[in-house]
């Protein structure tokens, strides 16, 4: 696993993970806070009794674990990172947490000064001082997938990041996670607690040695109070060998607005799950994505937006482009409950497919309890249009940079919904820096 915490092969079967659970449990940030060691040993218990979700499960049905499973991981020779993440920073301003395969790298971070009222900590200094303030956030063995129960006994730091009552961070928090052993499995866990009135934009790096077959899991849990506002973006750029599951849940109290930006880039196999909870009136959410694979990679993103009281507003848009052979999954579930009148409520998902082995699969659903509802859904998957093509061409373009600038203006609709000049310039280089072709775009650009 990762950097001084992570042991242990997953190849060896679920046992390896109780033995490294063993070895480690004591060693883990917060092992002496006795609630969260009760937490760690049922949400160990519940990973061996379920073990790795497989595709008889309705939500893994198109995204096999069984190569996780079998795959093997240890802490091997760790490789330098101080120059990637120099590079990701790029004199960009903002609050930097650097993890560096799943442990906090004081040196490499750089918080600076917040506005008062803010707490940006790494979870294994934020335990000394906060952990019952942690424990209304931090999850239970019981919360998500097997997986989740895995990262929760697992986690071994994190992001604790906590807005006062009106509070507003200007700058983007960075949170950037390296993986420098190229074959180590490591578990984060990142907290927000957005109290009423504030705001703040958190970002989330996930980048990785090429060629590294690294895992990680990343679980990240917000909570939004009245009328507090936050961003998040997701940028995952690891390597094309390596494993990558994510979570996101936010609940939203009164007012509160959530904007998702989750952009898959990285991994042979991808797996995001995003949910956002409306657990009082008029909150407004955008869950905003895009993701790119090609080879034979796999990206799969399930969502849930719960319209669980009246007058909230959701738009949701996903797009994805496969090449090669790969697999794009997309799963989007809108519920309105009873007496959720009012809800506002759009879903939408897009592929391109640019070889005729890639494979696309979407489920978008709508399952309304409520009258006075205005909802939509739909989901489309196609191929470039000739006919633009055929525009581009008679305007002088050869055929591989017209067919790169019709890629690139299908992800751009995408990447546009990003507010942040900053985070959308970045978001647009990597975009482009995957295009073939992509180079002629960047100097275009």
């Amino acid at each position: 696993m990762s950097g001084q915490h992570q042991a242990s092969p997953a190849g060896a079967g679920l046992q390896a993970w109780a033995d490294a659970f063993g070895r480690r449990a004591g060693s883990l940030p917060g092992a002496g806070v006795p609630w969260l060691a009760d937490v760690r040993r049922r949400a160990l218990d519940r990973f061996m009794s379920e073990g790795w979700p497989t595709p008889r499960i309705e939500a893994w049905r198109h995204t096999s674990l069984a190569p996780l499973a079998a795959a093997t991981f240890d802490d091997g020779d760790a490789l330098p990172v101080a120059e990637q993440v120099a590079a990701l920073k790029a004199a960009e301003p903002g609050h930097w947490l650097v993890f560096v395969d799943g442990a906090f790298d004081a040196a490499l971070s750089d918080v600076g000064a917040l506005p008062a009222g803010a707490t940006v900590l790494p979870l294994s200094q934020a335990w000394v001082d906060h952990a019952e303030a942690i424990r209304a956030a931090y999850g239970d063995a019981a919360d998500g997938h097997s997986t989740s129960a895995l990262n929760l006994a697992l986690a071994s730091d994190g992001a604790w990041i906590r807005l006062g009552r009106g509070v507003a961070v200007e700058q983007a928090i960075h949170l950037v996670c390296a993986a420098a052993s190229p074959r180590a499995a490591h578990f984060l866990r990142h907290l927000v607690q957005a109290e009423a009135g504030s705001q703040a934009t958190v970002v989330e790096h996930y980048v990785g040695a090429p060629g590294a077959a690294n895992f990680r899991h990343a679980a990240t849990r917000l909570r939004l109070d009245q009328d507090a506002r936050i961003t998040h973006l997701k940028l995952q750029q690891e390597s094309e060998q390596a494993w990558h599951l994510g979570e996101i849940d936010a609940t939203q109290g009164r007012g509160s607005t959530f904007a998702s930006h989750s952009v898959s880039l990285g991994a042979r196999l991808a797996r995001h799950d995003i949910a956002t909870h409306f657990v009082d009136e008029r909150c407004e959410t955008l869950l905003n994505g895009l993701y790119y694979v090609d080879q034979r990679r796999h990206v799969d993103h399930h969502t849930l937006i719960g319209h669980e009281k009246p007058r909230c507003v959701s738009h949701e848009s996903y797009r994805g482009i496969m090449a090669d052979a790969s697999h794009g999954v997309f799963s989007g579930r809108i519920l309105v409950a009873p007496g959720a009148d009012g809800t506002d409520a759009i879903q939408r998902n897009d592929s391109l497919l640019l070889s005729r082995l890639a494979k696309s699969d979407a489920r978008p659903e709508l399952e309304i309890y409520a009258d006075d509802v205005k909802c939509a859904h739909g989901a489309t998957v196609g191929r470039i249009d000739e006919d633009s093509l055929f525009y581009l061409r008679s305007r002088g373009l050869d055929e591989a940079h017209a067919r790169d600038i019709l890629i690139y203006a299908f992800a751009a609709a995408s990447v546009a919904r990003i507010g942040s000049d900053p985070l959308r310039r970045r978001v647009e280089r990597a975009v482009r820096a995957l295009l073939p072709g992509g180079a002629a775009l960047e100097e275009a650009a």
